[in-house]
């Protein structure tokens, strides 16, 4: 990971602990500076990363084009750029492919890489699309997230049931009706 500078993070944990009035030379805390780095270091491991790379080579076709695929309830987590804290939730691809497909896998690598950095859900949502569609040549693309934010469940609000739905359409799923079918095949996840 570029960037990442340990020393800086364990330096700045500790900062705050003693900010807050805890001592953060006392016993259970003398560690916490070092795990939280190494938290960090997972969270924010897709900055500066290019998530096309996650998609590999798509396989062509060699008929026809493939009708829509769909993978459905792809877990996910990032952190809110906003306050730090994370939101946790699933994902939800339709693609529509060109002349050639992508590997199922491959759509969880490109959400990890996208997410493993402080994120707003609703630009999270965009790049998914945007990525999807140019790195496979898709038709069209559509994304949907379903996440709860700690910053919503945990504080202020502490609205611990809500959850916040995202969505990003591109190409041939722009269209409000092809859109709306593949919402209600993916079905359970959103009611």
């Amino acid at each position: 990971m570029t960037g990442f500078d340990r020393a800086r993070i364990e330096a700045a944990v500790a900062e705050i602990l003693a900010a807050i009035g805890e001592d953060p030379s006392r016993p259970g805390l003398t560690d916490t500076p070092s795990r939280v780095a190494d938290a960090y270091a997972e969270f924010f491991s897709g900055v500066g990363v290019d998530a096309r790379g996650q998609l590999g080579e798509p396989v062509a076709l060699e008929d026809a084009r493939a009708e829509t695929v769909i993978l459905r309830d792809i877990a996910f987590r990032s952190v809110c750029e906003h306050h730090l804290l994370p939101f946790l939730g699933v994902a939800h691809v339709a693609y529509l492919p060109g002349d050639a497909v992508i590997g199922l896998g491959r759509i969880p690598r490109v959400i990890e890489t996208l997410s493993s950095r402080p994120q707003l859900q609703e630009r999270l949502t965009e790049q998914i699309a945007d990525t999807i569609e140019e790195g496979a040549q898709a038709r069209g693309v559509l994304v949907v997230l379903d996440a709860s934010h700690e910053c919503v469940t945990t504080r202020g609000a502490r609205q611990t049931r809500a959850t916040t739905v995202t969505i990003a359409a591109r190409g041939a799923f722009s269209d409000p009706a092809s859109r709306a079918e593949l919402i209600a095949l993916i079905g359970g996840g959103l009611e």
